[in-house]
């Protein structure tokens, strides 16, 4: 009882409740909560500090940041729910601080745009290459077989590319990825798409907390490549998994396009499937679909596979 009346008064409060309507629109910083609701940074963080404490609000730090969301579970993220349905959309504070949210995300999405202009180069490299994008992202969703899970994790996340592709297959969404910049491009991507189940979070892949699961689906989405030792990544997103859950990976088939080592920083070059049925058995698991998507050029192009990897102990 006396828990739930803190909850309570945690959430009774006319500062403490614009926060929670800002938070059920995504993810924000306490500087971006700050500019928005015009206050002090130590008042907002104090604010936030009670939510948190009450479990009506969720941090996640990154670095020297954080970044605040409503809870996911429990009795605060029922009330939190309950009570931003009914804040009033027409109320002339909250049509401020609405304002000044949407003046915020563009200023962030104006520098994303920036960043992405920089490495558009080299990010545009797979449509160079002729990889078929599209028919491996419907591939991908197509894996998922129109179900809706409730916890999507994507492993280098970039720019949230997959977690708006799968966006109808989960309840809640994960991204995990190392690069800040990347991960202000997905935020931005994101919240363009209106994607408020969706969260990314600043992590290193190779070295994963347990805690950020269990989920249904692990995504590892043109990322192996990037390391000496795949096999390691994989047991590594084994752990995040739920017993009988899956794993989807997409990534090249073996290729000799030296340059991609040498100038884009991939250590291998591509993977084969006798190289992914043996690290999915030391993994505990087994490659239970496999799809190849050739490209549509014959002298420069590469093939991209897209591997289901399910849990060898789940009971069908």
């Amino acid at each position: 009882m006396n828990k739930l009346v803190g909850v309570l008064k945690a959430a009774g409060e006319s500062t403490r409740l614009r926060l929670l309507a800002l938070l059920a629109d995504g993810d924000h910083s306490v500087k971006d909560l700050t500019e928005i609701l015009d206050q002090s940074q130590p008042r907002v963080s104090r604010h936030l500090k009670l939510l948190a404490d009450a479990g009506l609000v969720e941090r996640h730090a990154e670095g020297a940041w954080a970044y605040y969301r409503l809870a996911q579970a429990g009795q605060g993220a029922d009330l939190a729910r309950w009570l931003t349905v009914r804040v009033d959309a027409l109320d002339p504070e909250r049509q401020r601080d609405k304002a000044r949210q949407l003046d915020a995300r563009a200023a962030q999405q104006a520098l994303a745009a920036d960043y992405f202009a920089k490495v558009a180069e080299s990010w545009d490299l797979l449509k160079t290459l002729h990889v078929p994008e599209a028919a491996v992202e419907a591939a991908v969703l197509a894996e998922l077989g129109g179900r809706s899970v409730d916890l999507l994790i994507d492993l280098g996340t970039g720019t949230g590319r997959m977690l708006e592709v799968l966006a109808p297959a989960y309840k809640r969404g994960i991204g995990i990825d190392s690069s800040r910049e990347m991960l202000a491009v997905a935020r931005s991507r994101l919240a363009a798409a209106g994607l408020a189940h969706a969260q990314v979070r600043l992590g290193d892949i190779a070295a994963l907390d347990p805690a950020s699961g269990p989920a249904d689906v692990v995504v590892i989405h043109q990322v192996l490549h990037y390391f000496d030792d795949p096999g390691r990544m994989l047991a590594q997103a084994r752990r995040l998994l739920k017993p009988g859950g899956e794993i989807l990976i997409v990534d090249f088939a073996p290729h000799d396009l030296e340059f991609l080592r040498s100038e884009h920083a991939h250590r291998r070059l591509g993977l084969s499937r006798e190289q992914m049925n043996g690290w999915a058995a030391l993994a505990g698991l087994e490659v239970s679909a496999m799809h190849e998507f050739p490209s549509d050029t014959q002298d420069r192009g590469l093939t991209v596979c897209l591997w289901r990897l399910s849990d060898r102990s789940r009971t069908d």
